[in-house]
């Protein structure tokens, strides 16, 4: 489970993968039982806006599921994304086991340790305690919305990067 931001870039992003079965956005890492969206964007649940990844591991790893998390959006800025300000919107890698959070640290060990000039990776690495589905007008949103002008501003170059960097990663289409 991956929070790296708006869930809407999130899901899109992954949605592209080969090996993705499925995509749920939704809520965690935080403390309110069933928040709705206006409640974790009123930035007081200290939930995230994360994205659930259903994947085959027999066609895509977790570390490429990494790796492509943190090529598209920024580790290193603390509860913010772009324009997007608030705890919501941290960097956030909730996971369900042991061997998921040391590929998980061991990875921001290797960011870090590549990187002796820049900022520091700032993503949270927390077990999974609950997940809670967003409401349905969030699922497939870029999908459903991609003449909104958010998605033309946000969400297409973050497309058009994995587009590029990981053509291989990407379902036919």
């Amino acid at each position: 489970m991956f929070g790296g931001g708006c869930f809407w870039c999130t899901e899109a992003v992954f949605k592209m993968l080969k090996g993705v079965v499925s995509l749920s956005p939704g809520y965690a890492g935080g403390n309110k039982q069933n928040p709705t969206y206006e409640e974790v964007s009123s930035d007081t649940t200290g939930h995230a806006e994360v994205i659930q990844i259903e994947y085959d591991p027999k066609t895509i790893s977790f570390q490429t599921l990494l790796t492509v998390f943190f090529a598209t959006h920024d580790p290193t800025t603390r509860n913010r994304q772009g324009n997007d300000v608030g705890t919501q919107y941290r960097s956030i890698i909730l996971y369900s086991d042991d061997i998921q959070r040391k590929e998980a640290e061991d990875f921001i060990q290797e960011l870090n340790d590549s990187n002796e000039k820049g900022r520091p990776v700032v993503t949270e690495i927390e077990p999974l305690k609950k997940f809670y589905e967003a409401e349905n007008y969030h699922k497939d949103y870029y999908a459903r919305n991609q003449d909104n002008p958010y998605c033309e501003v946000v969400i297409n170059p973050k497309l058009e990067k994995v587009q590029k960097k990981f053509a291989e990663l990407l379902k036919d289409l």
